[in-house]
């Protein structure tokens, strides 16, 4: 009977353990039909890409081109290391990057940091613009560090360095807030434009990176490619700058702070657009270190600003040509009257407002006044206008705005009026201020390129043109809007040509040494003084920071304009000293230049 009942207690208990065998087969049975069959494309892919990798190929970016088509940037063929975080055992390879690079280990781990959303099979950048005798050590241990990659990439070569610098910008790498930006578009450590035209037309410049899909053997060689998506390069832009002219500006700003600006006045394409001190693009083309960036942003003269659309300056003397055209049009002067007598200074609510020349120029109307370019003139006219006369024509010539210029960075200056003084001061505008703004002083500001928009203006007739940089289809939007016609008299217009005219061509004109023989320069010269002098104090005995601004603002030729030139020199003294001679050496480059051309079509 017991042997019975143990017989049945373990005939019940094979059975349960039957049961769960069963159960477990079926389960085995169910997993592998999952993997096998329902999920079997699947695994098989993913077994796949254990051999397959897909290799991303660069575009090269887009040329930038001059009017003429001379190249400004181009593409040059270079070596970068990457690694392959998926193919690394350990830090040994990072360890031999750094020794090959010359660079701390510390400073390539921070660099994995920064990427550690970044898939692992993605290579990462380590170096750029490697030497051939680095790709040499590299390759030689490729199979003891098979993580380590070298591959041809482009690098931006700029031709011209600091001299077309802040026009063209310069290339960096992505950021985070980039990335999400541009959705997709791009991977981390992609080079992206990061300022000038570089940034602006991203867009057109960079390409559409290809893809090649290829076979690994288990040391990460490749054994065979299966399919190849062409990389498809950026578009070139060509730019409204001619290269000799930009190179002559440069040259003239040598060892100067300041700003020339040229544009064609019956369409607005900027011709030279130059910015002292400059910096070099180049460096930025590789990654640059941290002692350059800090030589860079701690120079007192800020290489990286571009003074003809960035730095806001008082007009000076060139402001007398706005003046000028406000007091005909509204009738307070016309070309003879009223005849001013300049003593050499004015006295006006009491205080006493000096004329650049000390013994005066005696008796001066329009003409005479821009000629000698006669403080005292300005002072009885701003008497007659008040502040938002003088702000309203102002504006009218795109003073006190940004011109719209393709460029980032551009500040908008400005022109007061009663409504600025009393909302960013909290105080009524004083009569005594608007003499001080009647000759270009006071708080009021400009760019150089605003003053070359009010020239053109001046010379083409009256039309308001908007400055711009790019030539043909690759321009933002529908391109730069045509030139505006400004509710301004001819005959006024005629007038105040003229003046300019005899400022430079006349004996005695201030602007005398831009004349040049055979063609007939206008222009206006002028000097902003950057302290307030109760007595006249010579330029070598003030310190540096405190010397006068210098102006010279021109077109050529007279009757027919197809150049303007603006000149600045940061502290350089009087416009036609400082300024002037730098703008006759823009017109002989430009009209000798421009005769070649012709010669040779």
């Amino acid at each position: 009977m017991r042997i019975q009942q143990h017989r049945n207690a373990l005939v019940a208990r094979i059975g349960r353990i039957n049961g769960v065998t069963q159960v477990i087969l079926l389960c085995i049975g169910i997993a592998y039909w999952y993997v096998q069959i329902a999920e079997g494309a699947n695994y098989r892919t993913m077994a796949d890409n254990n051999r397959l990798r897909k290799l991303s190929t660069q575009a090269s970016r887009g040329l930038i081109l001059d009017r003429f088509q001379r190249p400004l940037v181009e593409n040059v063929p270079s070596y970068s290391l990457f690694i392959d975080r998926s193919r690394s055992a350990g830090d040994e390879g990072l360890r031999f990057a750094a020794r090959v690079l010359s660079t701390p280990i510390e400073e390539l781990e921070e660099l994995l940091a920064s990427h550690r959303r970044t898939p692992k099979f993605q290579p990462i950048r380590l170096g750029s613009q490697l030497s051939l005798t680095q790709v040499a050590r590299i390759s030689a241990l490729n199979l003891e560090y098979p993580e380590l990659e070298i591959s041809v990439e482009h690098l931006r070569l700029y031709r011209h360095a600091g001299q077309t610098a802040h026009l063209l910008g310069y290339l960096g790498e992505i950021s985070e807030q980039e990335l999400d930006a541009w959705g997709g578009t791009y991977r981390r450590g992609d080079q992206v434009g990061k300022k000038g035209i570089e940034a602006l037309y991203e867009s057109t410049l960079r390409g559409q990176r290809g893809e090649q899909i290829v076979v690994v053997e288990s040391r990460g060689q490749v054994v065979e490619e299966l399919e190849q998506v062409q990389a498809r390069p950026g578009n070139d832009l060509t730019l409204t700058i001619d290269l000799e002219l930009q190179q002559t500006a440069a040259q003239q700003l040598e060892g100067r702070v300041g700003s020339i600006v040229a544009l064609d006045p019956r369409n607005g394409d900027i011709l030279a657009m130059a910015s002292s001190p400059a910096f070099d693009s180049n460096l930025f083309a590789r990654r640059l270190r941290h002692e350059e960036w800090q030589q860079l942003v701690s120079d007192p003269n800020h290489p990286l600003q571009n003074r003809s659309i960035q730095n806001t300056y008082p007009p000076g003397s060139i402001f007398k040509i706005v003046m000028a055209l406000a007091g005909l049009d509204t009738g307070k002067i016309t070309a003879q009257e009223p005849r001013v007598f300049c003593p050499g200074y004015s006295t006006i609510y009491k205080n006493r407002y000096r004329c650049w020349r000390a013994g005066g120029h005696g008796w001066v109307n329009l003409e005479t006044s821009l000629r000698y370019s006669c403080n005292v003139f300005y002072h009885a006219l701003g008497q007659e206008l008040d502040i938002d006369q003088i702000a309203h024509y102002a504006r009218m010539f795109g003073l006190g705005q940004k011109t719209g210029v393709d460029l980032d960075g551009e500040k908008a200056g400005l022109v007061p009026g009663s409504q600025w003084s009393l909302k960013a001061r909290g105080t009524p505008w004083y009569a005594g201020e608007t003499i001080s703004v009647a000759t270009g002083q006071g708080p009021i500001l400009v760019t150089p390129l605003q003053i070359a928009v009010m020239m053109a203006a001046t010379a083409n007739q009256g039309y308001l043109v908007s400055p711009h940089l790019t030539l043909g289809e690759h321009r933002l939007e529908a391109g730069p809007t045509p030139p505006q016609r400004l509710p301004l008299q001819a005959e006024h217009l005629k007038l105040v040509r003229e003046a300019l005219w005899s400022t430079v061509n006349h004996p005695e004109g201030t602007g005398r040494a831009v004349r040049i023989e055979g063609l007939d320069v206008a222009g206006k010269t002028g000097t902003a003084q950057v302290v307030a002098q109760a007595v006249r104090t010579g330029n070598d005995q003030l310190a540096p920071e405190h010397r006068d601004h210098a102006w010279f603002a021109s077109y050529a030729p007279a009757e027919d304009p197809r150049l303007v030139v603006v000149v600045f020199v940061e502290h350089g003294g009087g416009g036609s000293s400082a300024a002037a001679p730098l703008a006759k050496a823009m017109y002989e480059k430009f009209f000798d230049t421009d005769l070649a051309h012709r010669a040779a079509s």
